[in-house]
């Protein structure tokens, strides 16, 4: 089951060579021997979709044989670990933000401007090409998509509710959190099992988006600061006003709502107006929800000022060991440039970061697809630069931060304390010079 905090830190609590455990029940040791071996991980659509378009690749390159490996996520980064620890890494490795740094550092990624000639990455948006980059500057990965951190909305609950949809251009959390408890005070006097927003508060994601719209961030490069004590404190302490003001439900039912897993959630089922997400899972939401549920930008602390950004959604990288470099870099320049290929592999990855390729896939989006491409694009003219990739060092980060976060939203201990212990542990694993 993908729970919330997967989706949104991508188990950052994993070390990319942690544990070498047996790879799990769900792995797929490939449909085929020799060739480029490409490893990706997912559910059921993107273990068609991307077959599909193997299928195209091999069509066109006949005389290059695909060896498909495809695993849920349990068990992936695991398999990949035992994988590369014994130098019988997939030639093709699906990447998340959260292992690029850990594998990059190691040597076990392949510098993909080696193979420039062949994966062609020119047209896409530098910002978001140097997301797959080491602090060397070294390219290891080539993103697949965009992800936008955003508010999901749900304008039937607000319709019921008698309330205008917000202008989020303009909206601060201030107005946000009294939105939210408009919402929870109709749904009370209504009789309606229905919140404003359904979780916000123990989540690195969230803390991140805090310390942008703050000017710091969690990991800073050289000409950034580091996310200060006041500006932790702030985050824990208007999550507890969330809760004091019925703006969200009670601790205890926030942490058990972001378990449930994302079909059986409240935004899913159409229990709260709001909800918190990377752009693109609004349309596994729409699917479950049946609402025509829609993307807002995140309230700011100063109007206006909301400092979203682009996340790569994953990337494709290269084996350092590879004994294939030309054949790998063709294949990935097919599933990321070829239009036929787009048009297949569609947005489940995230939308396209090749602006040409987001026209060419319009004619075979769903309205709710188109959603998610639209906000993407609106985006475009106001996002600043992305945050650094997550270090090596603080690939732990994410768990530990929802350890010690959960102590003051349970109301443990008073916001300030947990504060210190958070920037401690952010303190220790920053990256060193």
């Amino acid at each position: 089951m993908f729970t919330r905090r997967r989706l949104l830190i991508s188990a950052g609590a994993l070390g990319a060579f942690g544990t070498m455990a047996a790879c799990g029940p769900n792995a797929d040791s490939g449909d085929d021997s020799g060739g480029v071996r490409i490893y990706w991980w997912g559910g059921d659509l993107r273990n068609g979709m991307t077959r599909e378009a193997l299928g195209l690749f091999s069509e066109s390159h006949p005389d290059l044989p695909v060896s498909p490996e495809y695993s849920e996520w349990t068990g992936y980064w695991d398999k990949l670990a035992t994988q590369t620890a014994g130098g019988d890494a997939p030639d093709v490795i699906q990447m998340d933000e959260a292992y690029i740094d850990s594998y990059g550092t190691r040597g076990s990624l392949l510098d993909l401007e080696s193979v420039s000639d062949l994966l062609d990455l020119s047209d896409m948006d530098e910002d978001m090409l140097e997301t797959g980059r080491l602090a060397d500057g070294t390219l290891v990965g080539a993103p697949l998509g965009i992800g936008i951190f955003s508010v999901g909305v749900n304008p039937d609950v607000l319709d019921q509710a008698g309330i205008e949809m917000p202008d989020d251009t303009t909206w601060t959390w201030k107005d946000f959190g009294a939105l939210c408890a408009q919402v929870s005070e109709w749904a009370a006097s209504a009789g309606e099992d229905i919140v404003g927003l359904d979780f916000l508060g123990t989540d690195a994601a969230e803390l991140g988006m805090w310390a942008r719209q703050s000017g710091q961030q969690l990991f800073p490069r050289e000409d950034e600061t580091l996310i200060s004590k006041d500006t932790i404190t702030s985050f824990l302490e208007y999550a507890r006003e969330l809760i004091e003001t019925d703006a969200a439900p009670q601790a205890a039912a926030q942490v058990e709502d972001a378990a449930a897993g994302v079909e059986q959630g409240r935004f899913a089922t159409n229990r709260s107006a709001f909800h918190f997400q990377f752009h693109t899972q609004i349309q596994t939401f729409q699917a479950s929800s049946g609402s025509p549920l829609k993307l807002l930008r995140v309230p700011a602390r100063t109007s206006g000022d909301h400092q979203m950004v682009n996340k790569a959604s994953m990337y494709w990288s290269i084996s350092a060991a590879t004994t294939n470099p030309d054949d790998s870099a063709t294949l990935i320049d097919f599933l990321l440039r070829d239009p036929e290929a787009a048009k297949v592999l569609k947005i489940e990855r995230g939308v396209t970061a090749f602006p040409e390729l987001q026209t060419e896939i319009e004619s075979v989006l769903t309205e709710n697809e188109m959603v998610s491409l639209d906000f993407a694009r609106d985006m475009q003219a106001e996002v600043v630069r992305p945050p650094l990739v997550t270090p090596t060092s603080g690939v732990g980060f994410g768990d530990e931060f929802s350890r010690l976060a959960e102590e003051s939203f349970f109301g443990n201990r008073p916001p300030s304390d947990v504060a210190d212990e958070i920037l401690t542990q952010l303190e220790g694993m920053q990256p060193e010079a």
